[in-house]
């Protein structure tokens, strides 16, 4: 073993299921200019991961081929406002699953003193998606409801401590009763057990709601337009219930609703950097101060990235999973 390589999970035969997931020996990436090299503490696992695992979303262009879309860890190559020993978080575009990896300086973000890595490892795609789809494409403000689906998972969670911290009212769904009654733990102000209750007529009960934040699509798209409010803003984020949908446009017009979406991983460096201000502008101060919260799920050694994935696919999760090397 020597110093310029490292642990990091490949994908055995380049795509595959949980199983196909293996450490091997790689070279330690080489920081670029303007880049820092950190030492992996922790690494988000997200939902993305596993839809590449299975071939379905490539890295971006200069992007590693290992997995891994967020990291905590320290400083070793300095750049930018970062010097060594710093302990920062970090959006990736891939490359968090290794023991280090290598990032734009711009696109990482100090771990505030009271949070450990474990914690800070979970934050950063997480909340840098929350940022930019329900404050800046969903437009959430202060006094406003949002819907959010998919409530436990490490997403959702986020998306409820933010949008309170930011004075909005949480309507939170997820599928069984554990999973109504956790959202309402984590905040939200009324829950929706989905495979008992028609989230569609609780949202009608509460008159309407102003943004839904949306990982499902399929069925659950013209429940969400019937669900807005006039001037609703409907935003999707995944689309675990199907891509394809009919969408009626003279209901569009008559409620004057915005249906949108986006991803993170594929935007420049330039835009990930402008958003990583923002987050560290807006949303850092309630990380802080422990408005909004790292809710770890479980933890899984870097070694054991199969079982991390398997245990994500389940379902049962609430939160965040981790790796930890």
């Amino acid at each position: 073993m020597t110093d310029d390589t490292m642990t990091a999970i490949e994908v055995k035969g380049g795509k595959g299921p949980a199983e196909a997931l293996e450490a091997v020996r790689i070279a330690r990436p080489t920081p670029g200019e303007g880049q820092v090299l950190i030492a992996v503490k922790a690494a988000g696992v997200n939902r993305p991961d596993i839809v590449q695992r299975l071939g379905f979303y490539p890295p971006p262009p200069g992007a590693p081929d290992t997995l891994g879309l967020e990291v905590a860890g320290e400083v070793v190559h300095a750049a930018g406002r970062w010097k060594v020993g710093d302990r920062v978080c970090a959006l990736l575009g891939g490359g968090g699953y290794a023991q280090f990896t290598a990032c734009d300086a711009r696109h990482a973000l100090p771990i505030p003193d009271d949070l450990s890595f474990v914690e800070a490892g979970g934050l950063p795609e997480t909340v840098f998606t929350v940022y930019v789809n329900v404050f800046e494409h969903g437009g959430l403000k202060a006094g406003e409801t949002i819907m959010i689906h998919g409530a436990t998972s490490g997403i959702g969670v986020a998306a409820i401590q933010m949008a309170k911290a930011a004075g909005a009212r949480v309507i939170a769904t997820g599928r069984g009763a554990d999973k109504a009654a956790q959202a309402l733990e984590l905040g939200a102000d009324v829950a929706v057990d989905t495979s008992a209750d028609d989230f569609e007529a609780v949202a009608k009960a509460e008159g309407g709601v102003d943004v839904i934040l949306d990982m499902v699509a399929g069925p659950y798209f013209p429940k969400n337009l019937e669900a807005l409010k006039t001037g609703g803003r409907l935003v999707h984020i995944a689309t675990l219930g199907g891509a394809s949908v009919e969408l009626p446009i003279l209901k569009l017009m008559i409620k004057r609703l915005v249906v949108t979406g986006s991803t993170l991983r594929p935007r420049s460096a330039e835009e990930k950097a402008r958003v990583a201000a923002e987050v560290e502008r807006v949303v850092w101060p309630w990380v802080a101060s422990g408005r909004v919260k790292a809710i770890i799920d479980r933890t899984f050694p870097l070694e054991e990235a199969a079982a991390a994935h398997a245990h994500l696919e389940g379902g049962a999760h609430v939160g965040k999973v981790v790796l930890t090397t």
